[in-house]
């Protein structure tokens, strides 16, 4: 098992760099989730429909 992490003297490379991808993965998706909230609230608020039922109560007593 020591062999196969020390990748024959070459795992002090190959760890950190599947480190740094895996934080950099992880980031690109935190980021990619937070601009799909965002921009979904944008378009609801551009949606005539929703926007007609947010402005207009419904006056039916």
């Amino acid at each position: 098992m020591a062999a196969f992490f020390d990748m024959g003297g070459y795992g002090g490379f190959v760890w950190p760099a599947y480190a740094i991808v895996a934080f950099v993965m992880v980031g690109l998706w935190t980021m990619s989730r937070r601009f799909q909230r965002t921009s979904s609230d944008e378009l609801a608020a551009l949606n005539p429909r929703t926007r007609r039922r947010q402005q207009e109560p419904n006056d039916e007593t």
